[in-house]
């Protein structure tokens, strides 16, 4: 047991660790990474016209169950419809981010360019979107009972 112990401790540390002397531009598992980081951006994207598909149909759901129940015309804002078409529009402006920054990001690695701890703007600007979104959504359901 001890010699196999001082087998492992007695080989160098390069035989462990894949070898980190290729540059980023040429090392495959840089470009595997920057896209899976465009799937997930991908992702989000279709994520987010999932969901302003279903709040925009919610409201056409809940004024028909509303309608059906009193059998008077049921009296809308048409928020949901809007709420759901902007979430729509802004999955839509995301998956078109993405694409345009994942050529930029490409191109910038092929070029030996790119800057590693570069805020991801696009991620900080859809955040502050979300939440301001989310704030004004918790806004309205506050007021209309």
């Amino acid at each position: 047991m001890a010699d196999i112990q001082s087998k492992a401790s007695s080989r160098p540390l390069a035989d462990t660790i894949p070898c980190m002397d290729t540059s980023a531009e040429q090392d495959p598992r840089v470009y595997f990474a920057a896209e899976r980081t465009f799937l997930a951006w991908i992702r989000t994207g279709l994520g987010l016209m999932g969901v302003g598909f279903a709040v925009s149909r919610f409201g056409l759901f809940l004024r028909e169950l509303s309608a059906g129940a009193s059998r008077l015309p049921a009296q809308t804002t048409g928020l949901s419809l809007w709420s759901g078409v902007m979430l729509v529009g802004l999955g839509v402006i995301v998956t078109l981010s993405a694409v345009v920054r994942h050529f930029q990001l490409v191109r910038e690695l092929r070029s030996g360019t790119w800057r590693p701890g570069r805020v991801s703007t696009d991620a900080v600007i859809l955040g502050l979107v979300l939440a301001s979104l989310g704030i004004a959504m918790g806004i309205y359901l506050t007021l209309v009972r």
